[in-house]
């Protein structure tokens, strides 16, 4: 008899067993969803206490006083009880520290208080006080999972709320078998059989709530790997709409691009073009009516080479500066540089009745690109007359100034117009900004692109009382690569 209810309990022991190194393998194997370690630690203490009470029952002589084991293995089984109850209340809740506290004084004194019964009272006593309490954390644990089950249905949750009814059922039964029976039972063989039926029937109960558990926490697996699956897929879409979203912006922005370049080009090159057709007319008249001289002839041709030659340097200061090629660096004086700027522009000058004043240096020598920085400076001037244009401005000024400083030059253009607007400051030489309605040229980002290639600054402040000011900064010696 003794032997057969022993092997009950091992064979429950192996089963637990057995779910307990499942669930270890298959935690190790993934990492998506983390099992519970109030049931972990349920299951385990609950394999434990049965290989425990199985060994205990193998040896015990006298039921009414059995051995200290008992003792340890009843109170393996109530602390594995709270630690299922506990996983139970954690679906619903954070488990407090307090609450843990309370639990952990409990199990002391449930130790403390089943060893006095050990000592003190007989079997059915000692049963009875084991009913009792494994009800009352049964019945907790069927409340609490109603509760989960109205806010999360789930099929798992619906059999662990069977299994922990069934374990009830059967505790309760325990202690009715035992009131009706009246037994004093002192031997193994006087415990009555429904009673060792409902307590093995308990136990397998309990087994069967511990693989629903582990049911559960597969179904969390399921639903967690459905989820990332679903994640994976829209973020998977949301990469190729970014993918889709940056070429397409990207070849907006090249179309941009050359388009922006295409109309400063022809706006550079307008100017010299433009006068050359002008001479080219103008020489056509003076053929037909006959009035042509070799003083007005060479005049003439002189203009027109230099538009031309004017036109083949933008070409290719557009062309070294956009290929990156190496900077072609000599001595060049930003004075003769900057009068014959205002050569260029003159005729604008004067028929927008603008004042230029001048602030500069002898011998302001720099070691630069002579076509690259003209460009630059033209397209300054060109802007600041555009500006004065544009404005009500009564005496309409230009000032160029230029210094030596312990960094090398300093150079700067200002007129007296309108000045720019406070929200394009902050993106006045990034392609594509144009704050005025005429255009810019070559575009303040290609001027700073020209500055900083030849290792200086450039940026702009305003010109108080009214304007526009921008500010070069060179050294003295070229330190282009």
């Amino acid at each position: 008899m003794k032997i057969l209810i022993a092997l009950y309990f091992f064979i429950l022991a192996i089963i637990q067993t057995g779910l307990f190194l499942g669930v270890y393998h298959y935690y190790r194997s993934q990492g998506s969803v983390r099992p519970s370690p109030y049931w972990m630690g349920s299951l385990l203490t609950s394999i434990l206490a049965l290989i425990i009470f199985g060994a205990g029952i193998v040896t015990i002589s006298d039921v009414a006083k059995p051995e200290f084991n008992f003792t340890i293995a009843n109170s393996l089984f109530y602390i594995a009880a709270i630690l299922q109850g506990l996983f139970c209340g954690s679906l619903n809740r954070e488990i407090s520290k307090k609450i843990t506290i309370i639990f952990i004084a409990s199990a002391i004194l449930f130790a403390i208080t089943f060893e006095l019964l050990r000592i003190h009272s007989n079997f059915e006593i000692r049963t009875a006080f084991m009913c009792i309490l494994t009800s009352i954390l049964y019945a907790w644990q069927i409340i609490e999972l109603k509760t989960k089950r109205k806010n999360s249905p789930s099929r798992q949750l619906l059999y662990l709320q069977f299994a922990s009814t069934g374990e009830l059922f059967f505790a309760m039964g325990r202690l009715a078998i035992l009131i009706i029976t009246s037994l004093a039972i002192r031997e193994v063989e006087q415990i009555p059989q429904i009673l060792i039926l409902f307590t093995i029937t308990q136990l397998v109960m309990n087994t069967l709530s511990y693989i629903a558990i582990g049911g559960y926490w597969a179904e969390r697996i399921a639903v967690s790997n459905a989820q990332s699956k679903t994640e994976n897929q829209e973020i998977r879409a949301l990469l190729q709409e970014r993918e889709n979203l940056i070429n397409s912006l990207l070849k907006a922005n090249k179309t941009a691009a050359t388009g922006a370049l295409s109309a400063s080009i022809a706006h550079e090159l307008n100017q010299p073009l433009g006068a050359s057709s002008l001479n080219i007319q103008f020489l056509q008249k003076k053929l037909t009516d006959g009035q042509m001289n070799p003083e007005l002839q060479a005049e003439i041709l002189n203009t027109l080479l230099s538009d031309n030659e004017r036109a083949a340097n933008i070409i290719r200061t557009l062309r070294s500066v956009f290929a990156d090629e190496r900077i072609e660096s000599a001595d060049v004086d930003l004075s003769l540089l900057i009068n014959d700027v205002l050569s260029i522009a003159r005729p604008e000058i004067v028929s927008k009745q603008i004042k230029v004043r001048q602030s500069l240096p002898p011998n302001l020598v720099v070691q630069t690109n002579r076509s690259e920085i003209q460009q630059v400076l033209l397209n300054l001037l060109n802007n600041a007359i555009q500006a004065l244009a544009a404005s009500k401005q009564a005496a309409k000024e230009i000032v160029i100034e230029g210094r030596f400083t312990e960094s090398g030059v300093e150079l700067s253009i200002a007129d007296n117009g309108d000045g720019v607007p406070v929200q394009a400051q902050a993106n006045l030489f990034e392609l594509l900004v144009d704050s005025q309605k005429k255009g810019m040229g070559l575009g303040l980002w290609l001027c700073k692109h020209i500055v900083m290639r030849h290792g200086g600054t450039i940026h702009y402040e305003p010109n108080l009382p009214s304007g526009a000011r921008f500010i070069i900064q060179l050294p003295i010696a070229s330190k282009a690569i």
